[in-house]
């Protein structure tokens, strides 16, 4: 479990936190269990966080005491449907189990809706065997939805898919 003491923030992720992202992208636990791209080399991972993640409008380092251990980030879908987003999320596989990527999806959770005003549906996607990724979104409050199994050529996997509901009441 999180210490006392631990203070758990969002940030925005900057080319100069390339160290750390460098631990969870090359992290073989967290890749087996993440479809994200992984990184070798820190130039390659610094012009990926340069080009791709820093103009990403709700992509957050998960810090640990200011220090990024993971990110987050909520993405509209594709088209027009903008009441939709998905969130992912990363966490070095040596703070699994503490309760820091409840708390952080917690945190999303709670300002997102406010940040993105017609959002109204936020949704993750775990794989099936991912038990540990499916608690957090759990006790975040996400409920289960649907089952996807995927069977392409190159491709076999069973996701599950994960439903946050704002739900605004007018009296």
């Amino acid at each position: 479990m999180i210490n006392q003491s631990d203070i758990i923030s969002l940030r925005l992720l900057e080319v100069s936190d390339v160290d750390d992202f460098m631990e969870w992208s090359s992290d073989d636990n967290v890749s087996k269990f993440s479809q994200e791209r992984t990184f070798k080399s820190k130039e390659d991972a610094a012009s990926h966080i340069a080009k791709f993640i820093v103009p990403q409008r709700w992509f957050r380092a998960i810090c640990l005491n200011g220090k990024p251990i993971g990110y987050i980030s909520v993405s509209p879908f594709g088209g027009s449907d903008k009441s939709k987003g998905e969130i992912k999320y990363v966490l070095s596989s040596k703070y699994w189990g503490r309760g820091i990527a409840t708390k952080a999806v917690k945190m999303m959770a709670a300002t997102i809706f406010i940040d993105w005003p017609q959002l109204a549906r936020l949704e993750g996607k775990v794989g099936i065997e991912n038990i540990r990724s499916q608690r957090v979104l759990e006790k975040a409050g996400f409920t289960k939805e649907v089952f996807f199994m995927f069977g392409l050529e190159a491709v076999e996997s069973e996701e599950l898919l994960m439903k946050f509901e704002e739900i605004m009441k007018f009296g």
